[in-house]
């Protein structure tokens, strides 16, 4: 009996231990499965603090645009970095239905930007420059606007912004307008390019630009204009020709491009760019001698010995007395209300010099100034250019493509203005008229030598400048190899401008001077013009040879108030009465 509750004692004991370790065995089981629990949560935490940071990274790598078709739904646009801004517009669905019932890749035009901060992007423009919030808005045009290129953005990259200016410079607004006309609604098309890379280089692969474009360095933001420039060949100097020649009548020859570059700066003359550049002197003055050759074998062919230093001496002892002239305050006045009439001649692609309204939409230069002429080259007249860049604030009008009366040997030239005038850059809202003219303060060429130039030397802004000019009746006395001048700076580039008075009465049309230049010391010029009434004179028999009676009417009724001119009248109509009869 002992024994067998012995047995039942070990085998309850044996039951609750198995009890108790079943209860241990519960418990780990339960530890575990909460560890794995709390593992498990751990986990999906990571997992979702990894979704967030990817959301916001492609958040920040992701721009938001938006979207206008010229109506007045906009869409939202979200743009990858890696994308350009059409392939963000097409990854819309509604936009890319829309312009594929509508638009062509290469006809499409974005306009990036509103009011003054607007510019013209490329299709393939990288989204990730565009600024975040951004208005596009896209337009298509029936022709091809763009070339189609592969581009693949590397947000890894620096890129630059810089902007192209639609209207073109001075010399190349007709072309730049050509390139660009289907743009013209823009003021700027904004142009991105890699770090390192040229201008041309990306203009080329802008698609929307030709290849006539510098290399510049550091235009990151910057806004350019386009200058088409024509390249010409200059003659070389001669071993041992002398030093002396008829001065240069304004154009910007072209082969001597390094000195004149240099004198565009505001500031800098021709002249002492040239007097700093001894290598280019001469090639200068080659430039200089070819322009009236014919004019100085005759004027040292008429001197006598030592005969012109008495009238020089003269000359110097009134050149202060000129100047004084020029300096009163009621002629200055005088002079700056007419010089209103004086305007820049730019013949596009060939030349710059100066010219003058002579009535109505009439304008007065010199002839030589289309030497280089081609029959639809552009002409244009700038007014108001008073100010340098970039305070500029003048106005220009397009010539018509004839000339209405030309003469070479009196070099003149007369052209008709189209009446609408322009403004870089700016729609006019009202107007501008062409200044009046002068045809009216016509005189004839003062004895004393009084004179003042208005006019825009080396293609500048307008300035005046008192001088002593040497008239026709006297440059066969003008110039010696013994002689000494003074000097002018209107001699480099103010051809075709009004030559006044003291009376502030316009009698001369500026052409060119004669360099005279000794070793070592500074070269001169004496200056002398073509009297305007023997250019009216010769204007009115054109007019009535070519049977122009409509316009010869024009001329005799702004003529009527000028005795002057009403005597050259009587003298061409008495002298066709005479032909008549003979």
């Amino acid at each position: 009996g002992v024994s067998g509750k012995r047995r039942e004692k070990r085998t309850a004991g044996n039951k609750d231990n198995n009890k108790q370790q079943e209860q241990w065995a519960d418990e780990l089981d339960s530890g575990d499965k909460q560890l794995q629990a709390e593992d498990t949560c751990r986990k999906v935490q990571r997992e979702g603090d990894r979704e967030e940071e990817t959301q916001l990274q492609e958040r920040e790598d992701t721009k938001l645009m938006m979207l206008d078709f010229k109506n007045r739904n906009k869409y939202q646009v979200f743009c990858d970095k890696h994308l350009t801004v059409l392939e963000a517009i097409k990854s819309n669905p509604e936009c890319k239905k829309k312009m594929k019932m509508k638009w062509e890749d290469e006809k499409t035009i974005i306009r990036m930007g509103c009011g003054d901060k607007e510019s013209a992007i490329a299709t393939h423009f990288p989204g990730f420059l565009v600024s975040d919030g951004e208005l596009l808005t896209v337009s298509c045009k029936n022709t091809i606007v763009e070339k189609g290129q592969d581009h693949k953005i590397d947000p890894n990259n620096n890129y630059i912004l810089f902007y192209i200016d639609t209207k073109g410079g001075h010399k190349s607004m007709s072309k730049v307008n050509k390139i660009l006309r289907h743009f013209n609604d823009f003021k700027y098309l904004c142009v991105y390019g890699e770090e390192g890379m040229t201008v041309k280089e990306a203009l080329k692969r802008d698609g929307r630009f030709t290849d006539d474009i510098e290399k510049v360095k550091n235009i990151d933001k910057k806004k350019l204009k386009i200058i088409i420039e024509t390249e010409k060949t200059v003659p070389e100097d001669k071993e041992g020709q002398e030093n002396q020649g008829a001065a240069n009548r304004s154009e910007h020859k072209l082969g001597t491009k390094a000195i004149l570059d240099a004198a565009q700066q505001s500031g800098i003359s021709v002249k002492r760019v040239v007097e700093k550049s001894s290598d280019k002197t001469e090639e200068i003055y080659e430039i200089l001698r070819q322009q009236f050759p014919e004019l100085k074998e005759i004027m040292e062919s008429r001197f006598t010995e030592n005969s012109y230093q008495k009238e020089l001496k003269l000359r110097k002892e009134n050149f202060g007395k000129i100047q004084q002239s020029f300096s009163e305050v009621h002629r200055v006045k005088d002079l700056l209300k007419l010089g209103q009439s004086v305007c820049k001649v730019v013949v596009e692609g060939v030349c710059m010099g100066t010219g003058f309204v002579l009535f109505d939409n009439f304008i007065r230069t010199n002839a030589h100034l289309f030497n280089n002429y081609v029959d639809g080259i552009d002409v244009f007249a700038l007014f108001n250019y008073e100010k340098p860049e970039p305070n500029a604030n003048y106005y220009y009008f397009s010539s018509k493509k004839t000339f209405i009366d030309f003469d070479r040997e009196l070099d003149y030239a007369i052209l008709k203005l189209n009446t609408q005038a322009q403004k870089p850059n700016i729609k006019l809202k009202k107007n501008i008229k062409i200044p009046p003219g002068l045809l009216k303060e016509f005189a004839p060429v003062p004895h004393e030598g009084e004179a003042c130039i208005i006019g825009h030397p080396n293609g500048e802004v307008k300035k005046m400048d008192p001088t002593c000019i040497i008239e026709t009746e006297k440059r066969d006395q003008a110039v010696t190899h013994d002689v000494v001048t003074y000097n002018t700076f209107m001699y480099h580039g103010a051809s075709g401008s009004p030559v006044f008075d003291a009376r502030c009465k316009v009698f001369g049309l500026h052409t060119a001077g004669f360099i005279y230049g000794f070793p070592q010391e500074t070269k001169s010029v004496i200056e002398f013009a073509r009297p305007l009434l023997t250019i009216f004179g010769n204007f009115v028999r054109n007019l009535k040879k070519n049977g122009n009676e409509n316009l010869l009417k024009e001329v005799e009724k702004e003529a009527d108030s000028n005795q002057y001119l009403k005597q050259v009248l009587k003298s061409e109509s008495d002298d066709s009465e005479a032909r008549a009869m003979d």
